[in-house]
């Protein structure tokens, strides 16, 4: 009897198509050199497994994975899997310096992490210096198998990820601006999916398309790998339902155009016409400039193409595709601050009862970081002039006025051998050591300081922190990324930050949660997080440039009382320093 029923058990064990707890699935990824021609510009450029962008890596909620990244080339290397929580497995993170030291050449390291209650679109991309400009790509985290979407499940799911061309290699870029103190070369071209499109010389045969057919429903994955530009993206004679930003899902709303950040990411559903329109149209982006720097003014475009009706397909095909009328969209102006606040304004979670919005509501911390631009002087060692603000000056950039030093051994490696001394500074100031008046007129001393401060937090502490641009060498907006946790963002404004008046405006029932928000330009963002993740998670500004001007610092949480609160040890292939 009980061998008949271990018998039945195990029958039904292998009807199951996977187990419900997930699965474990293996990926490698080698960091290699290959030539790509773009604009006519034929360069060797860092990629994942050969291809611009990287592959697309798919996984489902529940499941582990294990993906060595093996380093073919001359540079050091890292990789982060952006927006993955890593509960307890900070050492997958991926920062140089923060949670591991780079993978050098010939090295490899398995990132071993579990996707817990997680699903949407996420991205991978390498985190050490600019490097990221060409290794990134999608990840892809499915609902758990039987669990449907909050919304019809559409036609074909199609990832977009947006990008930057540079015909120069964008390492030299960095170093050249670094040494001078002064703004890096802007990219050549935006991309989609790695391709400029027509609008750019030399570029049309290199043109992302996307076929689509009358009558249907295409969840389209957007992603913005660009390094230094938040974009706007429309395509033309059609509206998008935004179901999704940063792998969660919120209320949707129908928009003709969306403004998406470096770092985020966001869902839509495109429903196509539903008839075959005998035209093409435009999916164009280009960027929302708040800053006095240069840019890349440029747009990037791709063409939604519909497949035509049976009995005119053979016909068609002998139609030249630009025999098509071919409709173009109308984005926003550049500097288009109005539409970017109405749009984030618009963007609610979901909060039902499947996918509830778990603020905090009881507050233990509140902080209070300005964020923003600063000077250094030059380094009059080597009588140098520099190219910044002044002749004497280079640029910078800070959070409270700290301009984040990177150190040379690994932070998370540091604190948990218990060798942080020399290190880090456990001391990161809660508030601005001295308030001024942060979006009005500067003050005439725009030198910051300089360190690797960390803010420690208890296990289990709730946090909330308020971001505050300032107007030092110009406000701008910052789209700022914190690793390790999700948050809600509870409330935004222009101005100065009012603690008395504007927390009795702050949304505690349905708040966006993201991984990365933009801070508005001349204005703050607040945000309220659980830290219930032991580790060192860093925040940084996702503006490439800004980050590495030092707009970054990070968080150091502690371990909690119970073994399951507790840091997971190092795993033996951990790079060393």
């Amino acid at each position: 009897m009980a061998f008949q029923l271990l018998l039945a058990v195990f029958s039904c064990v292998l009807l199951l198509p996977q187990p419900a707890f997930g699965i474990t699935r293996h990926y490698t990824l080698e960091i290699k050199m290959q030539n790509v021609t773009r604009l006519c510009h034929t360069k060797s450029l860092v990629s994942v497994n050969g291809q611009f962008p990287g592959p697309k890596l798919i996984a489902r909620e529940g499941d582990q994975l294990l993906i060595k990244v093996v380093n073919q080339v001359s540079n050091n290397i890292s990789i982060h899997w952006h927006g993955i929580r890593q509960l307890r497995s900070g050492w997958a993170d991926g920062p140089a310096y923060i949670t591991q030291c780079p993978i050098q050449t010939g090295q490899s390291y398995v990132y071993n992490y579990t996707i817990v209650g997680q699903r949407g679109t996420l991205w991978y991309h390498a985190h050490i210096s600019w490097l990221r400009s060409t290794v990134y790509g999608p990840l892809i985290i499915l609902p758990k198998r039987g669990v449907p979407y909050p919304f019809a499940k559409p036609h074909k799911e199609v990832p977009m990820i947006f990008g930057e061309w540079f015909n120069a290699d964008p390492e030299a870029i960095i170093r050249q601006a670094t040494q001078t103190g002064g703004g890096p070369n802007v990219s050549d071209a935006y991309t989609i999916n790695g391709l400029p499109g027509p609008l750019y010389n030399c570029s049309a045969k290199d043109t992302f398309r996307l076929r689509v057919k009358p009558g249907k429903t295409y969840l389209l994955r957007l992603i913005n790998a660009a390094l230094n530009d938040e974009l706007f993206f429309s395509i033309a004679n059609h509206t998008v339902t935004v179901v999704e930003a940063d792998a969660i899902y919120v209320k949707p709303f129908e928009m003709d155009t969306i403004l998406i950040a470096p770092g985020q990411t966001t869902n839509v559903l495109l429903k196509t016409k539903s008839s075959y329109p005998s035209a093409s149209f435009f999916m164009t982006a280009r960027p929302y400039v708040t800053g006095q720097g240069t840019f890349d003014n440029s747009t990037v475009a791709g063409i939604l193409e519909y497949e035509p009706p049976k009995q005119t397909k053979d016909a068609h095909s002998r139609t030249s595709i630009k025999n098509l009328q071919l409709f173009k969209p109308i984005l926003p102006a550049l500097n288009d601050t109005n539409f970017a606040t109405k749009f984030s304004n618009k963007l609610r979670s979901l909060n039902s009862k499947n996918f509830p919005a778990n603020v905090p509501l009881n507050i233990d911390r509140k902080f209070f970081f300005t964020v923003g631009l600063g000077t250094n002087p030059c380094n009059h060692k080597n009588n140098q002039t520099c190219q910044g603000p002044t002749n004497t000056t280079m640029f910078a950039a800070s959070i409270s006025n700290i301009s984040f030093i990177m150190p040379t051994k690994a932070l998370l490696q540091s604190h948990y051998s218990g060798q942080s001394h020399g290190v880090y500074s456990p001391k990161f100031p809660w508030s601005p050591i001295v308030p001024f008046n942060y979006t009005g007129t500067p003050p005439n001393n725009t030198m910051i300081s300089n360190g690797t401060n960390l803010m420690v937090l208890p296990y289990n502490t709730s946090v909330e922190l308020v971001m505050q641009d300032t107007s030092i060498l110009g406000a701008e907006s910052h789209p700022l990324h914190l690793h390790g946790f999700n948050f809600f963002v509870v409330g935004q404004g222009f101005g100065n930050f009012d603690p008395n008046k504007d927390p009795k405006n702050f949304n505690l029932v349905d708040p966006i949660e993201r991984n990365t928000i933009g801070v508005p330009s001349g204005g703050w963002a607040a945000i309220r997080f659980l830290a219930d993740n032991p580790g060192v998670w860093f925040m940084h500004c996702h503006l490439e440039v800004h980050t590495s001007w030092g707009l970054r610092m990070a968080w150091l949480v502690l371990d909690g009382d119970k073994p399951d609160q507790k840091l997971l040890p190092p795993p033996a292939d951990l790079p060393k320093c």
